[in-house]
Parts: C-alpha cells; structure tokens; sequence
C-alpha cells in the first residue's frame, strides 16, 4: 500500500473514484452522441468549445488571479501582524474574510449578465420582469455574506480562550 501511494500519490480509492468518473463521462459522451456538444453551424456556440474555453480562462487566467489576491490578504495579515507583534489574535481572520469573498465572486459571475442588464430585451420578453433587482441584490448578499462572516468571527473569538 505504500508503494501504491508513494507511486500514485494517493490512496488507491482515489483511482477507483477517477475511473468511475471517467467511465460515467464516456458512457454521457456515447449515449447523447458527440453531435450533442458539437454544433455544425455555429462552431463557437458548441459545449465542447465552451468547456475547453472554461477550462483554459480558469486555468491560465483565474486561478492565477485568486492566487494572486489569497496571496495578498495573507500577506496583509501577515503585515497587521508584524506592526503590532505585542497584540495576538485568538482566531486567524483570513477564512472570515476569504469565505464570503469568494461567495460574493462566485455570485458575481454568475449573475453577471444579470447585473449589467446584458439581453435584457430577451429577459423581459420571457419572464416579463426587469433586470433591475439583479445588482441590489447581489449587493445584499454580500452585504448579508460578509455581516455573517464578521458575526461568526466576533462569536468565535468571544468564545476562544486565550493561549497562555
């Protein structure tokens, strides 16, 4: 079992999952058909170009970048840290403020469309409702997201001991 893991990296159920999530996709692949996420008329409008598109942004554009700001906010509290090394915290900040952050960016793409009126014309004609509400609200579910987190913050460090 450890040469297993040593040589995989991982625990040999870990293969076993990959392989039943291979197996499922292939088995999707050939029961819709491949002329299902290809479309011969409009070669851009295909999920296969999507998906390997999705795939390459997040990969080459948004990992880095989220990298980048993870990075930052520990380097920030890291620094607060460092100007007043006399004050220790009971409870690090950084998942507080690192869980309705990436909360807050996950609903923002995802309602990005909705947020900047984008086919509003083709929302209206649909549901016959407006896009309006879209940025409010988005707003106060990050309102909402980060009183949560700074709530559940205050409760924790209120209930942790301090080390000795």
């Amino acid at each position: 079992m450890r040469y297993f893991v040593r040589f995989y990296g991982a625990h040999p159920l870990h293969v076993l999952a990959m392989g039943f999530a291979f197996a499922l996709m292939g088995y999707v692949v050939w029961m819709a058909g491949i002329q299902t996420f290809w479309n011969r008329d409009v070669w851009w409008q295909s999920i296969a170009v999507w998906f390997a598109g999705a795939v390459v942004v997040h990969d080459l554009v948004l990992f880095p970048l989220y990298a980048v700001v993870d990075r930052s906010l520990s380097s920030g509290i890291a620094a607060v840290r460092g100007r007043a090394p006399h004050v220790r915290w009971r409870v690090s900040p950084l998942n507080y403020i690192r869980i309705p952050l990436m909360g807050t960016a996950l609903t923002f793409v995802l309602f990005l469309p909705g947020i900047i009126s984008q086919g509003s014309q083709t929302y209206v004609a649909a549901t016959g409702l407006t896009k309006d509400p879209f940025l409010g609200r988005w707003l106060a579910l990050t309102a909402a997201l980060f009183g949560i987190s700074a709530i559940t913050y205050a409760l924790r460090t209120a209930l942790t001991r301090r080390p000795a």
